[in-house]
This record gives structure tokens, sequence and C-alpha cells, in this order.
């Protein structure tokens, strides 16, 4: 029959039978989200462009001509993250976040400056609102920083843009006034942004954000395709405490093996000549096992040398100048 129509015909035909059995995309007017095979790609490219990892900001070299950096970071969660940012109150878990205010923070910073590397903190702002002397166990050496970790580690994804400007806002009031210093670096609660919270810290005008995985060295966050001024310093679960050392149904993880595994990531990470960057929290890094596993991670670093350890303030200011971006 086909060989009856003219070129034309057959090509209207062949039109026909695409259109017929091609995937329909819906219009980004009606999108379904529970059908992502059917969105258009319009729609998919905008989704996966609200925040990309723009220009690599690895420098030519770190402070002191060192190869790689090393940043070491505490996310000090304490009792937000044992029931108060679920409204799930229970004594047990509370305690545990004591520990980290009682115990584990004051035996975090005494090895940090008994061995001379400033470190970062990351606090919701709650957790410095129950025990506002956790402050001056972090800046009585001139070490450290302090940094925003949210309001009570509220899960941002999950509330609107007024309210989690409104809690960001207090956080960073809370913070500055409990420590009479304005925090310039932010790191999301949960690691995770909504889609609204790049334009918050733009706002707010933080120096740089810890949140995003996009990459293992540091980078210029981009919006939409366009710059936009903020430091990425990234995260990664690999290094980070509380999969591996605290995980939710499952056994701990010997402090040793997790040990190695972060001394492995650092020695690639020396390889490349660009940083490693570390997260911890105080309940879950500061017991006696898991502070011994620390201890061996700094010396092993240590004597590898060509490193230079820095808050993420002082790493971000180094690679914005080199960069040119100041």
């Amino acid at each position: 029959m086909i060989s009856l129509l003219t070129n034309n015909q057959c090509g209207l035909l062949k039109l026909a039978l695409l259109l017929t059995y091609m995937p329909q995309f819906a219009h980004p007017q009606s999108i379904n989200p529970d059908q992502p095979w059917n969105w258009s790609e319009e729609y998919v490219l905008q989704q996966v462009n609200q925040v990309r990892a723009g220009r690599d900001l690895t420098p030519g070299s770190w402070p002191d001509g060192a190869k790689v950096a090393v940043l070491l970071s505490y996310d000090v969660d304490n009792e937000t993250t044992q029931g108060l940012r679920t409204g799930e109150i229970n004594i047990g878990p509370l305690s545990q976040g004591q520990y980290g205010s009682r115990v584990a923070l004051p035996r975090i910073v005494n090895l940090m400056d008994k061995e001379n590397i400033p470190a970062s903190f990351f606090f919701p702002a709650w957790s410095l609102k129950i025990a506002p002397e956790q402050a001056e166990t972090v800046l009585a050496s001139g070490l450290h920083e302090i940094g925003v970790h949210g309001w009570i580690h509220e899960l941002n994804t999950a509330i609107d843009k007024e309210t989690e400007e409104r809690l960001l806002r207090f956080a960073l009031e809370t913070i500055e006034e409990i420590t009479e210093i304005r925090p310039v670096g932010y790191r999301a609660p949960s690691w995770n942004h909504s889609p609204n919270t790049l334009n918050i810290i733009k706002e707010l005008d933080f120096l740089y954000e810890s949140s995003l995985m996009h990459d293992d060295r540091p980078y210029e966050l981009l919006q939409h395709g366009e710059p936009t001024g903020i430091v990425e310093l990234p995260v990664e679960w690999i290094l980070d405490d509380a999969p591996l050392l605290n995980p939710l149904g499952a056994r701990y993880m010997n402090p040793r093996d997790v040990m190695q595994v972060w001394i492995d990531e650092f020695n690639k990470a020396w390889e490349e000549g660009t940083m490693f960057l570390l997260t911890m929290h105080p309940h879950i890094i500061g017991h006696r096992s898991r502070m011994v596993a620390l201890e061996g991670l700094i010396d092993h670093i240590k004597a590898k040398g060509q490193v230079w350890f820095g808050t993420h303030e002082q790493a971000a200011r180094w690679v914005r100048q080199r960069a040119g971006m100041d």
C-alpha cells in the first residue's frame, strides 16, 4: 500500500505514526511530579539546573605552599537531632545530645588546640541556646570558627520559603548574639537545599556554603547556569562520621576501619593536590575509642607533610582571592 502513496503522503504517514507511538510529554504547566518519564526536556533541565557546580576553585597552591588543604568540621547538633527537630521527645536520645556539649565538644576542642589545628564548628542555633558555654569552649583559643547549621536542624525541604528564611535569620541573629561574631559560613541541616535555600543564603550575604556534593574540590555555585559568587566547600557521606559510626538499624563500624577509609580519602586528595574535608559530630566522634581513631588520622596527615590545616572560612577566602572573586 505504501508503494502507492506519493512521497508527501509517505512523509505524512510516517509523522502520524511517530506522533502516535512517541512518549507524550506534558506541558510544564501540567507537569505530573509522579511521572518523570513524561516530563519535557525543558522541565527536566529546569529542575537539574537549579543549583549546579560552576568553575573549579582549586588554587595552584594552598597557604605556605601546601599541596593539600585539610578542613576538619564538626556539626554540633546535640539535642536537635535527638528529638527536637521532629518533636519526638524521649529522655534517652536527649541524654546522648547533652553528651555532645558536656563531654565530647570539650574533648574535641582540647585535641584541636593541642594539635594546633583550626576547625569549623557548625551549630543549629538551638544547640547553642541550650548550652551557650559551648561558644567560649570553641572560641577561646582563637583558632576556630562557628558557622550556621539551621535553627533547630529543621528539614528545610519540608517548609515554605517564608518559614525557611525566618528560621535562618533567627539562627544567624541568635548565634551572632551569643558569640558576638557574625558567622560567614552556612551548612544546611541534613545537607540539602530547598528550591529557595540558595536565594536565602545569597540575601544573607554568606561567604561560603558547605552542604552539597557536586565535586570534592572547592567550586563556585551556579544558579540556573549563572555564577552566584558563593564558594561551595563540598561534603560527602563517606567523609561523615554519622553513617559510618552511628548507622540506623545496623551495627557500628570499627573506629579503626573508619580511620582507614578517611586515610585512603586523604591520600588521594594529597596525590591530586586538592582538598580533604571531613565532617564529624561531637556526640558521635567524641567517644573515647573514636577519638583514638581521629588522633590516628591526624598523625597520618601530619606525617605526610605539605599539608595546610584551615577553617572553612580561611579556605573560602583563599580560593576566592586567587580566583579573582573579591
